[in-house]
């Protein structure tokens, strides 16, 4: 999977938290040092060990670089920046049972958002796996040869 590149400078807007809650009945915002048990147990259970290693750095950083989606007091989704690199956008995932409700579109603008407001002037997407999503959602393109990129000779997980 390549990596893309976003121009933070030319972002699309994003709905503001109470908006997108009012619509879809989810709740997106940055996420809180207390729940990172809660949320690293989640990331673990769904998407693997590897994820819940990046997501335990964001919450090593301050602010706290992780944003969670949450639904009648649950963790439906989540989104991290600054995790492996500085500069970089990921992990991120969605429960499959909140998908195409625009969760993981609105997890990956506030991110984005984040980013921007911090100073970065472009994000990197490593390792993009839904490649249309991102270039569709913020304009994202492919990094010529940039697989594997940073991961090259990563320990297997």
């Amino acid at each position: 999977m390549p990596d893309m590149l976003v121009k933070l400078y030319e972002l699309p807007d994003a709905p503001s938290e109470a908006a997108f809650a009012a619509q879809s009945g989810v709740t997106v915002r940055r996420a809180l040092a207390p729940e990172k048990h809660v949320v690293a147990q989640w990331i673990g259970e769904r998407f693997g060990k590897g994820w819940v290693s990046e997501a335990e750095v964001a919450f090593a950083r301050t602010p706290v670089s992780c944003f969670i989606a949450v639904e009648g007091g649950r963790v439906v989704g989540f989104s991290c920046y600054d995790a492996t690199m500085k500069g970089f956008f990921g992990p991120t995932g969605v429960d499959e049972k909140a998908r195409g409700r625009g969760v993981g579109k609105i997890l990956f603008l506030y991110a984005m958002h984040a980013m921007r407001a911090e100073g970065y002037g472009y994000a990197i997407i490593g390792g993009a796996g839904p490649t249309q999503f991102y270039a569709k959602a913020a304009g994202a393109v492919e990094i010529p040869g940039s697989q594997p990129g940073i991961y090259k000779g990563m320990l297997p997980l």
